[in-house]
Formats: structure tokens, C-alpha cells, sequence
């Protein structure tokens, strides 16, 4: 059968928030130095020692929000390394067992935030650190008092406070961050948050560590001792093709078999959500309590010949399809996700851009990202598909829409890997002229390479037909296969 997209564009629901195409960006092999940081005196051009190049291309996607330190660096970060003129190194012993010298620290940070025009979401240090240590973070960053903490601040530079809001409590608790059990974990988030405290018209959303995966008893435990004292509940799910954490997979020589196992495990991210906000519910029945994917995205292993411990993969056409279906589920949960973030933004696991020297590349998941931003703070419509399945269980069709001042956007993806499709998009409710549209596609293992940066790049729409359909509109297209497409369209009268 034909795919059909139903959009019910007469009765707009939640708002998408903008903050559900939020990055992560830690101190994780070439993601940070050499990927955002190169340092005032590189020959790459910078402001302020962040390189530009990746600056322009974050905010033409309109990046909303960047996480950092980490990951399971935030939980042997201690930020007082990371500020002034004489920093301390270390060694990171998470990732790659390379010298950290902290020369990117919490300035340093905000002043990308800063060029990019995206709020920071700062995530602290439970497993190593201390309340005192975290509560004066927390100080440094917001108050406007006159305090010795305070002072540090003005000391390095910035008089004002920096008025940080989005603030976690800790990472992966249950594993890296600590090893702890849910019901202790549940006691320090009490302990530690008490602590951040609001600094005048600065009030912090304050973030608690969720589960991993399908760890419900981590949720209820959570939701039940502390879900009153907290703003978030994060959950980190990662799309493993293989499902062996010891095999993942390759990212760029993979069969069709395994692009559609790689679809189906990202599909999982669905009922993950929905399990979870049950469990939140039954507790937050107000639903004050937002879920926050905040890492996110394929996993595969490294690239040959690369450090293990750097996470260095490519990103084909695959990877923008797990995007896609991804960034549809998040938008049909507009309602209860407040933050998303996938990992990460440069040179780690399912990447934005991929650097080598003063080079850059964007990878085929970025032009996902792009084509998806006008969904940003607008308000999602309710959309059912009518199709065949794929190997694997899903529909061949995924899509999402919303609305903004009179301007609707539709994307959808094609998942089967083989076949073009064509698709008729019901508007139901609004009669609307297409303004335009654009495609990516490829075959799964089509890739952008620093020799050949543009083989996958987003195409306008050729041949889309607009016609009245009782008292909506219908848009007819061939979607090639293994694609993603954005329509765009202006509601009349």
C-alpha cells in the first residue's frame, strides 16, 4: 500500500520545546579540544580560543542547549581546576587515560554558550565531589552577592553572574557516577540539591540522575523519596546495533539486516518513555516533573585504528535515520520532555561534525537536526501513519508535525532501505500552499569523509503536489528510499 501521513493541523497541542535538540559536549577524546576549543593562539580561526567554523555551524542548526562536562567526566570534574590563571591537571581515566589540563573550564564554556546563543546545562559532581563543593559552584555561577566565592568570580573576569538555570545533580549514579543503589542515590540527591541554592531572580531547574534504560525500580525509588525536590528526571538510552556492548558493530560496513536491527533497538526508545512517565505520573500526578533524555544516540565502535577510549565513530545515513525516528518520538511526548540531548556534538559516538585539523565535516545526523528546527518551540500537531511494515516490526513511514504562526512543518523519514515511497500528507482541518521542501537520502552507508564533505546533504523536493481535500489539504511526493524530508507549508485564510 501507499504510505499515508494523517495531520490533524486543525487542533494544535504542546509545545515542542526547543530544548529537546539540545547537545552534549564532554571531555571526551577530540570532542572538546581540538573539536570546540583550539585555543587563542591557534592558526584555526577562533574567538576566544573556540574555533568559529564549528560556532557558525551550531548555530545555523539554532543548537538551544549544550551539557557539560559530562558524562561520566562530571563525576570526577572538580571545577575550581578548571578557573583562573594556574589550573591543575589530571588524568582522565575515564576516557583514554590522556592528560587533562583544564584549560576549557566553566568560562570557557559559557563563552560558547555565549557565541552559540544556547542556555548551558551544567552537570556536577556527586560521585567524587562534595555538597560544599557543588553549593559553591552553584555560587560562583549565580549569585550577585559579596561573597568570597563571589569575589573568585570577579577575579577571573566576570562581574556579573553567569544566571545558569539548567543544573544536574550528578550522572549515571547507578554506574560510572558511583556505583551507588537507587535508594542511596535518592538520599544524596536530597542532600546535595538542598544546597544549590536560588540567587535572586537566578532560579536553577534542578536535575536529578534517572535511569538507564528499562530500570523502572531506579524511577520508582527515585520518583518516590525525592521526585518533590526535583525539576528533571534524566534517562540515557543508546541505540547499540548488535545489543553486545563488547561488539557493537561497525559504523560505516554494516548489511541491511542489520540497518533494520539498528532502526527496531531505536524504536525501543518509545516505550521506554512511555514506562517511565507511568511510573513518574503515579507519583507527580500534577506532572511537574519533566523526563529528560539527555544522552542519546547510535553507539558503535571506534573507528580502526583510533584511541578506544576517544568513542570516534562515522556517521552514515543509518545514523540519521535513528535521528529522525528519534526526534519523532520526543515530539509526539512534547507535553512531559523538557530537555534532549543526543551524544554528542563533535567528534564522539553519533556526532554533529567531525573536525581534523582545520577541517570540518558535517555528518548526514546534523542535517537531520536542521531540517527538524523549525519544529523548535512551536506546537505539535497529532499525526498517525498508514503504511506497510519493515523488516523488523515498524512502519516503513515515521513522521511529526507542528505549527507556528500560520507556517506548518511536516517531516517524515522512508526507513525501508530498498524501496522508494509514495506518500500523500493529509492536512486535515486547513487549506495550505507548500512553501517547499527538502530530502536527504543516500543508501544506509552513505557518509560525508573530509575528501568528499557534501555526498549527503539535504536536496529540495522536486515534483510535490498540492490539491484541496475536502476541508484539508493533501500533499503528494516520492520519498526515495533510506530518506528524510521536511515539507513546508503556509496556511491559507
Amino acid at each position: 500500500m501507499n504510505p499515508i501521513i494523517y495531520v490533524d493541523a486543525a487542533h494544535p497541542g504542546s509545545q515542542i520545546s526547543r530544548l529537546i535538540y539540545g547537545q552534549f559536549a564532554e571531555h571526551l577524546g577530540r570532542c572538546i579540544y581540538g573539536g570546540v576549543f583550539v585555543g587563542k593562539d591557534s592558526a584555526i580561526p577562533n574567538v576566544n580560543g573556540i574555533r568559529q567554523d564549528v560556532v557558525e555551524a551550531l548555530r545555523a542548526i539554532r543548537v538551544p542547549m549544550i551539557r557539560w562536562p559530562g558524562g561520566c567526566f562530571a563525576d570526577e570534574y572538580h571545577w575550581r581546576d578548571g578557573i583562573g590563571e594556574n589550573r591543575k591537571r589530571m588524568v582522565n581515566t575515564n576516557w583514554g587515560g590522556v592528560v587533562e589540563d583544564n584549560s576549557f573550564g566553566t568560562h570557557e564554556f559559557l563563552e560558547l554558550c555565549r557565541q552559540v546563543g544556547c542556555e548551558p546545562y551544567i552537570n556536577a559532581n556527586v560521585g567524587s565531589g562534595s555538597v560544599r563543593e557543588m553549593a559553591e559552584w552553584v555560587e560562583y555561577l549565580n549569585s550577585d552577592g559579596d561573597s568570597s566565592v563571589v569575589q573568585e568570580r570577579w577575579k577571573n573576569g566576570q562581574k556579573e553572574a553567569f544566571g545558569v538555570r539548567y543544573f544536574g545533580v550528578g550522572n549515571e549514579n547507578w554506574g560510572c557516577g558511583g556505583n551507588m543503589r537507587p535508594e542511596y542515590y535518592a538520599d544524596e540527591y536530597r542532600r546535595y540539591q538542598t544546597y544549590c541554592r536560588n540567587y535572586g531572580d537566578h532560579r536553577l531547574f534542578r536535575i536529578a540522575c534517572g535511569p538507564s534504560e528499562g530500570d523502572w525500580h531506579w524511577t520508582e525509588t527515585l520518583m518516590e523519596r525525592a521526585g518533590h525536590c526535583m525539576d528533571g528526571l534524566t534517562l540515557h538510552y543508546y541505540t547499540v546495533p548488535t545489543s553486545d556492548w563488547k561488539d557493537k558493530g561497525s559504523a560505516t560496513e554494516f548489511d541491511l539486516e542489520m540497518y533494520y536491527r539498528t532502526l527496531e533497538r531505536a524504536l525501543r526508545m518509545e516505550d521506554l518513555i512511555r514506562g517511565h512517565l507511568a511510573i513518574m505520573d503515579r507519583y507527580d500526578p500534577e506532572k511537574k516533573v519533566k523526563l529528560l533524555v539527555d544522552e542519546w544516540g547510535t553507539w558503535h565502535n571506534v573507528e580502526p585504528g583510533t584511541n578506544p577510549g576517544f568513542l570516534y565513530q562515522q556517521n552514515t545515513m543509518r545514523d540519521a535515520m535513528v535521528a529522525s525516528v528519534t526526534l519523532d518520538i520526543f515530539q509526539h511526548h512534547a507535553d512531559r520532555l523538557g530537555i534532549c540531548c543526543i551524544a554528542q556534538m563533535v567528534n564522539v559516538l553519533q556526532a554533529m561534525i567531525l573536525t581534523e585539523g582545520d577541517k570540518m565535516v558535517l555528518t548526514p545526523t546534523y542535517h537531520v537536526f536542521g531540517m527538524y528546527r523549525d519544529h523548535q518551540d512551536a506546537q505539535a500537531l497529532e499525526t498517525g501513519v498508514l503504511a506497510d511494515r519493515i523488516p523488523g516490526g515498524a512502519k516503513q513511514i515515521s513522521a511529526s508535525a507542528s505549527v507556528r504562526d500560520g507556517k506548518i512543518t511536516v517531516t517524515c523519514s522512508n526507513l525501508d532501505g530498498e524501496k522508494a515511497a509514495p506518500v500523500s500528507v493529509y492536512l486535515q482541518g486547513v487549506r495550505a500552499e507548500i512553501l517547499g521542501g527538502e530530502v536527504l537520502c543516500g543508501a544506509p552507508q552513505s557518509m560525508n569523509t573530509f575528501e568528499q564533505p557534501d555526498q549527503v546533504a539535504p536536496k529540495s523536493i522536486d515534483g510535490a503536489e498540492v490539491t484541496a481535500h475536502g476541508d484539508g489539504t493533501q500533499v503528494t511526493f516520492t520519498m526515495p528510499a533510506c530518506s528524510v524530508a521536511t515539507l513546508h507549508l503556509n496556511v491559507l485564510g
